[in-house]
């Protein structure tokens, strides 16, 4: 397959990357800069794509993952920083010309990274299925429900509604828990805190069975991708016992949370890795991290 992807060198797009290349795919990254040498595990193709500019060319693709997003280094929700325009010029009308140019390339397949945030405006604790109809609360959720919208009516398009993403970071990046167990293994206060994550591998796993399925089986297009409910008591309980670390643990946090229920994902055969697949990414997530060797 010649895969095209959006995003490639974040820390979600590599996962897609390299689930791509294990898979023998021939894959174009899109992104403003070529990867370093050595980024990814095996060769990679590279086209310069900017969500603020033109889009790039897609003829000879088989299929195109839009995994980008222009936005304030750390954020999501809030990448917006001080200039929503701008944001949704990126981001909302980017992935629109997108969107676009596949169409006219003739992209059979396209995966749009969507996000839970589209159900923002739910009460916490509501169980979140794909056939609730969105309600955005923040920019971000709206950026990517309307980007959702347009796919609906591009042949292929899918939606991949995916939570929060853990797993070990691309060389010289640090992954989303970094500065949490910094703070931890050093003692800090740590502010209570659950919701729900997904493996980096288990998403890429959920796009790949995505990008193979018959078109009949991908329904409505839209797929929830969610893994566990994880209080940072107990993420941190984990490091402990995998460092000897003694600093007391933080309360459980006792906040409502909204599950997302993926039965349209399960039904074509995902299986997520739970806990046992934390547990087992425990060691890369700690490697180089000061303080997380055991005494």
């Amino acid at each position: 397959m010649r895969l095209a992807i959006t995003g490639g060198t974040g820390l979600v797009g590599r996962f897609l990357v390299e689930e791509a290349l294990a898979a023998g795919d021939r894959v174009t990254v899109l992104t403003r800069r070529p990867p370093a040498p050595g980024f990814f595990s095996g060769a990679v193709d590279h086209a310069a794509f900017d969500l603020g500019g033109p889009p790039p060319a897609l003829d000879g693709m088989d299929a195109l993952i839009h995994a980008g997003l222009s936005h304030v280094p750390g954020k999501y929700r809030g990448g917006e920083g001080d200039d929503p325009e701008g944001f949704l010029s990126a981001n909302r009308d980017g992935t629109l010309r997108l969107f676009e140019a596949a169409a006219r390339a003739g992209v059979g397949r396209v995966i749009f990274l969507s996000s839970r945030a589209v159900y923002g405006g739910y009460p916490p604790g509501t169980e979140l299925t794909e056939e609730m109809p969105p309600r955005p609360d923040t920019l971000y959720g709206k950026v990517k429900a309307e980007a959702e919208a347009a796919l609906a009516d591009l042949r292929g398009g899918v939606a991949l509604r995916a939570t929060g993403v853990y797993g070990p970071a691309g060389p010289g990046q640090r992954h989303k828990w970094a500065d949490l167990f910094d703070n931890f293994l050093a003692g800090g206060e740590i502010v209570p805190r659950r919701g729900t994550e997904v493996h980096g591998e288990d998403l890429a796993a959920a796009a790949r069975i995505l990008l193979t399925a018959p078109e009949e089986r991908l329904g409505e297009g839209v797929f929830n991708v969610s893994d566990i409910l994880l209080d940072r008591r107990d993420l941190l309980a984990e490091v402990a016992r995998a460092t000897g670390c003694a600093h007391p643990l933080p309360p459980a946090s006792d906040a409502p949370v909204s599950v997302m229920r993926c039965h349209r994902l399960r039904a074509l055969g995902w299986r997520p890795g739970g806990m046992p697949r934390l547990r087992a990414s425990l060691p890369a997530l700690l490697r180089g991290l000061a303080g997380a060797r055991r005494p």
